[in-house]
């Protein structure tokens, strides 16, 4: 995090074609498969959690069965290289893991030393952040279902300048070079919030640098997303084009802007997407507003803290656990929904069914082209979508889910035209 950047609010839409390599390259562990996270048993894997300071505050163990009991079913923890803050050898990371494990949390390390290089001159290499991890490669290596690597935080500032596409292709096939099998995660430059658009104009060419495609994209929203357009326009840039993205940062306030911490979260709910809020306990006094807890104390939640583990579309709205936690084997992706079919149209509303499938609940889409929105989940077989536009023609289909969480492929599309509504 850095406090020089901020916010953001809602919108979007989803999908086109992915890269043939991610579908038929073999996989362990988490995974990039058809532009979004999965785990190796073929669960979708959205990532909700929060940051924490263990580069500043490495003896608060405790923090990870708070972050677990508020809903979290992940942590991203930004990790010191030596270069601006202490290093974070083998043996703590390798506790961090633990921690993350026994609490049943995804753990994302971050190399945190590279915050604004070519601004901030403090700051780290990407070079240098891949140096970092290339040191850690034994503790790293064998937990690709349970840690993913955020190769370098923020790692240039502001400015169309910076070699960020250059560097960041290097850091990948070095990485996988050396033999790590994780996904990778890189962040946007322009303190993470990609202001000259430079993550988003050149993420096929970062993707396509991975010969394995397991490459998500990291996002920081603050400042510069501080309207519903801005945030709807970026995001959608990369759903719509099958490019895996969450939001490793965001706030509720900030002294540079006024995050739409209700936009952004409500985005995140109705695309999947993952989010992480910045961050459980530490800030400095001055930004004490950025804490989700009092202290480390997970029983006192700040403002902050409610909105975001309680709040709409908060942790405790539709966290998934991990399946790696819950069943180690795993199963295959069920068939798509079938048999679905219009049984009822009104002016304003579309009556859908579909045949049953056992302990299994459903997502209902509208498709437009290549994006979808989602308009309704369910456990039921039927369902009727609301709020439609007379004399409008509407396209659905269906998706479900199993008991842990892995997503069926798309159903078949069905069409119906409203008729015209009745005046008066």
């Amino acid at each position: 995090m850095r406090i020089q950047v901020l916010v953001a609010v809602l919108a979007g839409a989803l999908l086109a074609p992915a890269p043939a390599h991610a579908e038929t390259a073999a996989h362990t562990g988490i995974h990039v498969r058809d532009g979004r996270l999965v785990e190796a048993t073929g669960s979708d894997l959205v990532l909700r959690g929060v940051n924490h300071d263990v580069m500043w505050y490495p003896d608060r163990n405790g923090a990870f069965a708070g972050i677990k009991a508020a809903g979290a079913n992940a942590v991203r923890i930004p990790l010191g290289i030596g270069h601006q803050w202490r290093h974070s050898g083998p043996n703590e990371v390798a506790t961090v893991i633990g921690l993350c494990k026994a609490n049943r949390l995804i753990c994302i390390l971050d190399a945190h030393d590279t915050t604004g290089f070519g601004q901030d001159k403090k700051a780290a290499t990407m070079a240098q952040a891949v140096q970092f991890w290339l040191g850690l490669r034994d503790v790293l290596v064998g937990q690709e279902d349970h840690v993913i690597v955020n190769i370098a935080n923020e790692p240039f500032g502001n400015g169309t300048t910076m070699p960020w596409v250059q560097q960041t292709t290097d850091a990948i096939r070095t990485l996988r070079a050396a033999g790590f099998r994780h996904t990778l995660m890189v962040d946007a430059p322009g303190w993470g919030q990609d202001e000259s658009f430079v993550m988003r104009d050149n993420a096929e060419r970062v993707r396509d640098a991975d010969p394995t495609g397991n490459t998500i994209f990291d996002i920081h929203m603050y400042g510069e997303f501080d309207t519903a357009p801005k945030v709807n326009s970026y995001l959608s840039s990369f759903t719509d084009r099958r490019l895996p993205i969450l939001i490793g940062e965001f706030s509720g306030e900030h002294q540079w802007g006024d995050p739409d911490e209700d936009a952004i979260m409500a985005y995140a709910e109705a695309r999947e997407l993952g989010y992480f809020g910045w961050s459980w306990s530490g800030n400095d006094k001055q930004y004490s507003y950025l804490d989700l807890v009092d202290n480390f104390d997970a029983g006192k939640p700040t403002a902050w803290g409610r909105r975001f583990i309680s709040g709409p579309n908060g942790l405790t709205t539709d966290t998934r656990e991990a399946t790696v936690y819950r069943n180690a084997a795993g199963t295959a992706p069920a068939r798509a929904p079938q048999q679905v079919r219009v049984v009822d149209v009104s002016s304003s509303t579309i009556t859908l069914s579909w045949k049953p499938r056992r302990y299994a609940t459903y997502q209902v889409v509208t498709v437009d082209g290549a994006a979808e929105t989602r308009v309704a989940t369910t456990s039921r077989t039927t369902v009727t979508v609301p709020r439609l536009r007379g004399s409008t023609d509407y396209t659905f289909a269906v998706y479900s889910r199993d008991l842990l969480g892995a997503r069926s492929p798309r159903s078949a599309l069905v069409a119906a035209i409203t008729p015209p509504a009745r005046p008066g």
